[in-house]
């Protein structure tokens, strides 16, 4: 048992890490799909994702050293199925006809291996029946199919890393795991009546996304300026080497913030993707008011500090007050990019350079069929 607790902890110190790396591409799709995060969506996710981490390393997990793995000598198969019941009567103390034995023979290991088998995948067939609605047949093969992957894992000695598998292929783990999937589907039936209804959840994170977040919105700017960079870098690399300077990133950002969004109606990739569009105050699309709004913008948060920054340099050469004007520059420009990165992530209101060019971010995404206003 000490063992266990053991690899449930180490499953926590890991976690974290995990949850970070997929949070950007679950943010992705969560805006992809329902054009807004939902809280009760993520929870349910991410303690499927640490499920799935304690799972994993349970089946994997304390690892020996390589050469201890070399020097063994046990099998690396076990193919009769049922032989955890023929082990039960013959390895424990229970003799059928004292019933005093009944109690400490479940107490030993014969008895709680298995046992242990079918809870680890038990709340998998929880999760696939509440979450993803899967029927008995589909939440039977997805469970088996993922103890497959455990068994393969041990039989290749951890994908080949070590020498020969350090822990035993055995069927009745198929089958023990499989009856754990089935169990737990028979057991989220009375769940499902206490816990939120997935379909209530897609129907409020569906009408949330009507109001485009502040948090959207800055992940779409964010990587429109990665896709811009790496096409700048690009057409650096192609294009002649007198062509330098500001020419391959002002041509990308031509080509990616002007010319792209025209036949992808207003659009940028990213935009596309999370189902945002620029449209005019009478909700068009209009391309003018468009290219106005990415010239504000540019204005705003690049030529703008731009020319701050090499006002400042020619007086504090000038003046010799290097020194104090630095600190005013510098203090200016992060409070006046400070003030508006907060508005902008925080807030779903219109920016200035959208009241200038009397424009905005729409969700353009379909609403849901058990939504009032879908046809």
């Amino acid at each position: 048992m000490q063992a266990y607790v053991e690899v449930i902890k180490t499953a926590f110190l890991v976690f974290p890490l995990i949850a970070f790396l997929i949070s950007l591409p679950f943010i992705l799709w969560q805006y992809h799909k329902y054009g807004s995060i939902s809280f009760w969506r993520a929870l349910i996710i991410y303690s499927f994702v640490f499920y799935l981490t304690c799972a994993y390393f349970l089946v994997i997990m304390p690892l020996p050293t390589v050469n201890e793995v070399a020097a063994m000598t046990s099998p690396r198969t076990q193919l009769i199925p049922f032989k955890f019941v023929v082990d039960f009567f013959e390895h424990t103390s229970l003799n059928v006809m004292d019933i005093r034995t009944y109690l400490p023979a479940l107490s030993e290991s014969y008895f709680f291996v298995p046992l242990y088998n079918i809870l680890l995948t038990l709340p998998f067939g929880i999760y696939l029946r509440y979450f993803c609605k899967c029927n008995l047949r589909q939440v039977a093969i997805g469970t088996f199919l993922l103890s497959l992957f455990f068994e393969l894992t041990q039989l290749s000695g951890l994908y080949f890393i070590y020498p020969r598998g350090y822990r035993l292929f055995d069927v009745d783990d198929l089958l023990l795991n499989t009856i754990g999937g089935i169990i737990g589907y028979a057991v989220a039936r009375p769940l499902v009546r206490v816990l939120p209804d997935p379909d209530k959840i897609t129907e409020v994170t569906r009408e949330k996304s009507k109001i485009v977040s502040g948090l959207r919105r800055s992940l779409a700017f964010s990587l429109d300026l990665v896709l811009c960079l790496i096409g700048g870098l690009f057409l650096e690399i192609i294009l002649p080497s007198e062509v330098g300077g500001f020419w391959p990133i002002s041509l990308a950002i031509a080509i990616y913030y002007f010319l792209l969004p025209i036949p992808l109606n207003g659009s940028t990739l990213v935009e596309k993707f999370l189902n945002l569009r620029v449209v005019d105050t009478n909700m068009r699309t209009n391309f003018w008011r468009m290219w106005l709004r990415r010239v504000v913008f540019i204005a705003m948060y690049i030529i703008l500090p731009e020319v701050l920054l090499r006002a400042w340099g020619a007086f504090a050469l000038s003046q010799n007050g290097y020194v104090l004007s630095t600190f005013f520059v510098v203090a200016g420009l992060l409070l006046y990019f400070g003030a508006t990165s907060i508005r902008f992530l925080f807030t779903a209101e219109p920016m200035l350079y959208e009241k200038l060019s009397k424009t905005r971010l729409i969700n353009t995404l379909e609403p849901t069929r058990s939504e009032p206003d879908a046809k």
